[in-house]
């Protein structure tokens, strides 16, 4: 009895060390083969289908505000003084209002010499008229050789000459007087003036620019791949952070693209441009009307490296990310291109798939019921 106690011990204690490696293997082998595991992503998703729609669509566009037509204005007489401007950048000016004043006092003493220069031969020419006159007559009366009445014509015909010389002299001159007056081509809004009072200005100088009746428009960039869509006529809306926005009209589509950006330019006239200035930055928004694009569900598109696109299914339920490029969005169908009308796209949770996982996807629910008839009451009796 001294020694059975211990022996007791001893023997519970071994086994119950058995009894937990036993346990220790089951849970190692346990780990080796996880229930349900294959080495595929099982994240659940929901699909739905790219589909082919007619939709009013917009073509965006930025570009720079330039003027419709830019008129430059410059001196046609030169070597004078400038002696008053009349006008300075940011003015509307009238066609035909006086801009500049040229000094014109040497100008207008030519133009006295030259009158009087033309009273002089005027004056020739009547006395070789008369002297001719009176010549026709002595030769028909006999008084008068033939060889005087041809010296007699030749020198009215010199006076007639030298009064024709006169006369377009004076007109030169009374011309270049006139352009001493640099008056406005067209009616129109200053945007640049280079000349100041006291200056010296020469011929061919350019003193003003204006733009033409104040008219702006937008020099829209437009990819090669949309700019077959948009065309002269069509509406659009212009927009600038420090403006606000404005109407447009498209007036025309240059009909040449940049060979190596791909751009071409459709030039938007805009039918308010107050606030509006040449140089500045807007952006466009053109209604191309009606148009077949392809369009997935809005929450399907999302960004992955800054660039918009959707999980499509191929083959296996393996989920592929395809970048796409935005055209229009609404809350819940997003115009794109880059997929096809039918490719099935993964909409609830595309936000946690790789490229290249597995899915599996979640039945469609059933399309709720409508409620039952109620049978209708019956006839009074």
């Amino acid at each position: 009895m001294a020694y059975s106690f211990p022996v007791v011990r001893a023997g519970l204690i071994f086994a119950t060390a058995l009894s937990v490696a036993a346990c220790g293997g089951g849970d190692k082998k346990a780990g080796a083969e996880p229930a349900g595991h294959n080495g595929a992503s099982s994240q659940t998703v929901s699909v739905a289908t790219a589909t082919l729609q007619t939709l009013d669509r917009q073509v965006t566009a930025s570009g720079t505000i330039s003027a419709w037509e830019e008129v430059p204005i410059g001196a046609e007489t030169g070597g004078l003084v400038a002696t008053a401007v009349y006008v300075d950048e940011g003015a509307w000016v009238r066609q035909g209002q006086v801009l500049v004043k040229l000094n014109d006092a040497l100008l207008q003493a030519q133009l006295r010499q030259q009158d009087a220069a033309v009273a002089s031969a005027e004056a020739n020419a009547a006395r070789e008229d008369a002297d001719l006159g009176r010549a026709h007559e002595l030769k028909d009366r006999g008084f008068l050789s033939q060889a005087s009445l041809d010296l007699a014509v030749s020198e009215q015909r010199a006076a007639e000459a030298q009064l024709t010389s006169a006369r377009a002299a004076r007109s030169e001159t009374a011309t270049r007087l006139a352009q001493t007056e640099i008056k406005a081509p067209v009616a129109g809004r200053v945007i640049s003036r280079s000349v100041t009072r006291g200056q010296i200005v020469q011929a061919g100088s350019e003193l003003f620019r204006l733009v033409r009746d104040g008219r702006l428009e937008l020099d829209a960039r437009i990819p090669e791949t949309e700019l077959s869509l948009v065309r002269a006529g069509q509406t659009a809306t212009i927009s600038s952070d420090q403006i606000g926005q404005v109407v447009g009209r498209v007036r025309i589509v240059t009909p040449e693209v940049n060979t190596e950006s791909r751009i071409g330019i459709a030039r938007i006239a805009l039918a308010n441009p107050e606030g509006f200035r040449t140089g500045m930055y807007a952006r466009a928004e053109i209604n191309i009307g009606a148009q077949p694009t392809v369009t997935v569900p809005t929450a399907s598109v999302l960004y992955r490296e800054n660039r918009a696109g959707v999980f499509v299914l191929t083959t296996g339920n393996q989920a592929r990310f395809q970048p796409v490029t935005i055209l229009s969005r609404s809350d819940d169908r997003t115009s794109v291109s880059g997929v096809e009308a039918g490719t099935r796209v993964v909409v609830a949770g595309a936000g946690f798939l790789g490229d290249g996982d597995r899915v599996t996807v979640a039945a469609a629910s059933p399309a709720p019921a409508a409620p039952a008839a109620r049978p209708a009451p019956a006839a009074a009796k």
